[in-house]
């Protein structure tokens, strides 16, 4: 075994594993897996740049979790980030930060790398098991991008589009710093257009309608399989691998496009830091299983922060 961290910073959030891993079966024991909300890429669609609050919010995050891998004394770390950190101008300042805190330099990976990592991480426990079929479509729907992969045992092919829950909701929903509560009908339907042209861009690429398995990632996923269980808690346990019909997708995503603020943050499952977001991700999904004919979705709590730690180990 080799204890390894991993630390996924993406536009919403910052995640960290840490894990024995085994490359030679396989296996990988979680030791601690945990999220902060950080809204890193809080204003990057319109200013290009990282604002200095969201930077501090995830620089705290990086000394939480500085001392977790202290303290479990993992032998190695790598540090990914994602969409928001691509896209800013001052990204230099961001890395930094975190080189500073944590001793080591974060890896601004391409969208490609991204989806490599989120296959890996998402099918590697699937292998073997005849009930679901191959190839799969594995969906990654973060805050700045979506991830689209295709593949079997390995990648066949795989694109990036920057269609993601945060930028979906601050493109088309937040007027004068407010979030519209509900979105109009105008807003909706603005949203769903710029997801479809996302799709046509993804489609060039990728055969969406060739896989098998739709294997879906990240926390507007996970957050309405909760919804669609109507589980007390977030229960990581009961999210991971279970499935939501087509149908439900749907109507859950309908009700959180009709619902205020109050409401969703009422829903016991709810991150607080998803509140805003969370109708916005679920239309993604929706829009992706109408492309690709998909009846249901396989929820992976297991995603892009277990291939980084693969990649490590």
């Amino acid at each position: 075994m080799t204890r390894v961290a991993a630390i996924d910073c993406g536009t919403n959030s910052i995640r960290l594993l840490v894990a024995d891993a085994d490359p030679e079966t396989g296996e990988l024991v979680d030791l601690d897996r945990r999220m902060v909300i950080v809204r890193l890429g809080q204003g990057v669609d319109r200013t290009g740049r990282l604002a200095p609050e969201a930077l501090a919010r995830t620089f705290a995050a990086c000394r939480e979790y500085a001392a977790v891998i202290k303290e479990y004394g993992a032998e190695r770390l790598r540090f990914v980030a994602t969409s928001a950190s691509r896209d800013a101008e001052n990204r230099d300042e961001f890395v930094r930060g975190v080189l500073d805190i944590l001793g080591v330099e974060p890896e601004v990976i391409s969208g490609d790398q991204e989806a490599e990592f989120s296959f890996t991480g998402a099918t590697k426990e699937l292998t073997g098991r005849d009930d679901l079929a191959r190839p799969y479509l594995v969906v990654d729907i973060g805050g700045g991008s979506t991830e689209f992969v295709v593949g079997d045992e390995h990648v066949r092919a795989a694109r990036s589009v920057d269609v993601g829950c945060v930028r979906m909701t601050e493109r088309h929903l937040v007027h004068e710093g407010h979030v519209s509560d509900p979105p109009t009908e105008a807003e909706t339907a603005a949203m769903r257009a710029d997801i479809e042209r996302a799709l046509d861009l993804a489609e060039e690429t990728v055969p969406l309608r060739e896989a098998h398995t739709l294997v879906g990632l990240a926390g507007s996923v996970t957050t309405l399989s909760a919804i669609h269980q109507d589980l007390p808690e977030y229960d990581s346990a009961a999210i991971h691998h279970s499935r939501i019909p087509y149908a439900r997708v749907r109507e859950i995503t309908g009700w959180l496009l009709r619902s205020t603020h109050a409401e969703r943050a009422a829903i016991p499952s709810m991150h607080p830091g998803r509140v805003d977001v969370i109708a916005a991700g679920a239309l993604v999904l929706q829009s992706i299983m109408e492309r690709v004919g998909a009846e249901e979705v396989v929820v992976s709590e297991h995603d892009i922060l277990d291939g980084i730690a693969w990649s490590v180990a």
